[in-house]
């Protein structure tokens, strides 16, 4: 009787455990990475990647806890002009033939008096560095169409082009070396 009672305990025990971490996955449709970089020290171009894949390990009852892998498809890079779009496609900016996809993994979260502190590392044309996200979050959960709950997520970061070899070519006077990145990620719950 004993044994049958530990046995149910732990059971028991394991089953909260995994009902407090759930996988949430972007819904593409509604997910994206938005850049801003200065161009002839005179003005902003924007682009966006919209093609957004990966996963979200949330743990519901300690938020820390939770863990973050993203991909981007670097393909999907648009800024509007389609030959700057070819331009940037290319050796000289992302190389997709080379690195077609860029990724993001956490490496801790932390709470803020705003939102959420993503530490992570992004990996961008072949070259990894720590990037830290500033994040509002998380909204929701609410129902979607599809009936699953659905979250959403917004962050912002600044990162050097130069620190993963980008646009190596192109003085800071053409290019400017710091790009802003705005994350918006509408999340499913699977």
């Amino acid at each position: 009787m004993r044994l049958k009672l530990l046995f149910f305990l732990l059971a028991s025990t394991a089953c909260l455990a995994s009902a407090q971490t759930s996988t949430w996955v972007p819904d593409k449709a509604h997910s994206e990475v938005d850049f801003s970089v200065l161009h002839m020290s005179l003005s902003n171009v924007h682009g966006r990647f919209g093609n957004i894949g990966g996963a979200i390990q949330w743990d519901e009852a300690d938020i820390t806890k939770s863990s973050v892998s993203i991909t981007i498809d670097a393909t999907s890079v648009d800024t509007g002009e389609g030959a700057r779009d070819s331009e940037l496609k290319g050796s000289s900016f992302f190389d997709v033939d080379k690195f077609p996809t860029a990724t993001f993994v956490s490496t801790g979260v932390a709470k803020s008096v705003n939102g959420l502190i993503v530490n992570g590392n992004l990996t961008l044309h072949g070259v990894t560095k720590s990037v830290v996200l500033q994040v509002e979050g998380p909204n929701g959960p609410v129902a979607g169409m599809d009936h699953k709950p659905h979250a959403g997520f917004s962050a912002i970061a600044t990162i050097n082009r130069r620190d993963f070899g980008i646009g190596s070519g192109f003085p800071t006077a053409i290019v400017g070396d710091e790009v802003k990145l705005s994350v918006d990620l509408e999340a499913i719950k699977q």
